[in-house]
């Protein structure tokens, strides 16, 4: 009897070591998955965060490039005399109120009111007050004009690039006698088709252009309803 019952405690205690040691081998054996598991997020998180970075480096040098580019286009632009454009120079620029008389048609400089006009892209059906559009210019707009003789194709075209182009702006102007004019301080051009390659070497030139009296200037809308 005694005999047989050494032998049974001597058989739970082999199975509680057999229990402890299964216990410690899915202990060590659930620690390694955690950590291979923990290991494979870490890298999957740092990979990410290395490609997020790299490609918002990556962007962030498009678009530098672009800028550049951009800037160089520019500067070789304002060297480049563009044939038909005419220039007034010693003009005023003080604010007023009320009308002012100008010497040209449509005006490109001189006295004007106090508020400009929104010229960032913006493309009016109505003619628009001279004294605010003459204060844009002084921002470095383009101020693209047309009377009547203007086609249809020719407004949509023109239409369409002053939408995509910060610091300009277009309106009809009936009294002026080219068929499409273009505007900058103290500079102007007279075209007869959008089509004219001398459009979009205007543009180049001088939105923004050397011409500007206030670079950086704000060409927002500031309350101005022509």
């Amino acid at each position: 009897m005694g005999s047989a019952s050494k032998q049974a405690a001597a058989t739970r205690r082999a199975r509680i070591e057999q229990l402890r040691q299964e216990e410690k081998r899915r202990e060590r054996r659930n620690k390694i998955i955690a950590f291979t598991v923990s290991v494979l997020v870490l890298a999957g998180m740092v990979g990410g965060g290395f490609w997020i970075v790299s490609d918002a480096n990556s962007k962030d040098d498009a678009k530098k490039a672009v800028a550049a580019a951009s800037a160089s286009a520019k500067a070789q632009a304002a060297k480049v005399e563009i044939s038909g454009v005419k220039t007034w120079k010693d003009l005023t620029f003080n604010h007023v109120q009320g009308k002012v008389d100008y010497p040209m048609t449509p005006p490109v400089g001189g006295d004007h009111n106090a508020a400009w006009l929104d010229c960032d892209g913006k493309v009016y059906d109505k003619q628009v007050p001279n004294e605010n559009a003459v204060h844009s210019l002084e921002h470095g707009a383009v101020w693209v004009t047309y009377n009547d003789k203007a086609s249809q194709s020719d407004i949509t075209t023109l239409s369409e690039k002053v939408a995509k182009t910060p610091y300009s702006l277009m309106s009809p102007y009936p009294s002026e006698k080219g068929t499409i004019t273009l505007s900058a301080w103290g500079t102007q051009l007279v075209v007869d088709s959008a089509t004219d390659p001398r459009v979009n070497q205007f543009f180049l030139k001088y939105v923004q252009g050397p011409q500007t009296r206030e670079p950086g200037a704000s060409c927002s809308d500031v309350g101005v309803m022509p």
